[in-house]
C-alpha cells in the first residue's frame, strides 16, 4: 500500500470520531485504531500493517519451471502448449477460486474431462467475478494455485492433458 494513503486513512482517524479502521487489499491489511479514550486529533492512532495470513492447509505446487527457447508455443487464447501438457494461464490479476461460491463444489477436479468453453474457475479483480473457461479439450492433470490465491496476469493455473 502507498505510503500517502496510509498518511490519509490516519489523519482520517484522528481527525474525527472513529475508533479505528480496516482495509484490505489483495494480500495486504492495515488496521489503524486510536488509542483508547483519547479525544479526536489528542493522540495519534496506531498503524498495525501486515500481510494476510497464508492458507494453513497444503502448500501451493511449485510453478513449473520456464522451458528452454522453442519448447512453449502461445495459443491465440493465452494458453501454452509444454512437453508436460496444455496449460491455462490467468488472463488478469486477482483471486482465484475455485468455484463459484464458498459453499459450491469446484468448477474441475484433478483427473476430471473437461472441453474447450467449460469454465474451470472464477477469478475475482476489483470486486468482479470474472468466470475463466478452458481453451482445450482433455482431462485436468494438475491444479497449480490454492483457492484464495493471489494471482498475476499470465500465471499457470491449470495443466490439461489434451484429447
Amino acid at each position: 500500500m502507498d505510503l500517502q494513503y496510509l498518511r490519509k486513512l490516519v489523519k482520517i482517524v484522528t481527525d474525527s470520531e472513529v475508533a479505528e479502521i480496516e482495509i484490505e487489499e489483495g494480500d495486504q491489511k492495515v488496521r489503524i485504531t486510536r488509542v483508547k479514550d483519547a479525544p479526536a486529533g489528542a493522540q495519534p492512532a496506531q498503524v498495525v500493517h501486515a500481510a494476510a495470513p497464508a492458507a494453513p492447509a497444503a502448500a501451493p505446487a511449485p510453478a513449473p519451471a520456464p522451458a528452454p527457447a522453442g519448447e512453449v508455443q502461445h495459443t491465440p487464447s493465452g494458453g501454452q502448449d509444454t512437453e508436460e501438457g496444455h496449460i491455462i494461464v490467468s488472463p488478469i490479476v486477482g483471486t482465484f477460486y475455485r468455484a463459484p461460491a464458498p459453499d459450491a463444489d469446484a468448477y474441475v477436479q484433478v483427473g476430471q474431462s473437461i472441453s474447450a468453453g467449460d469454465p474451470v474457475c472464477i477469478i475475482e479483480a476489483m470486486k468482479i467475478m470474472n468466470e475463466i473457461e478452458s481453451d482445450a479439450s482433455g482431462k485436468v492433470m494438475k491444479i497449480l494455485v490454492e483457492n484464495g490465491q493471489a494471482v498475476e496476469y499470465n500465471q499457470p493455473l491449470f495443466v490439461i492433458e489434451k484429447s
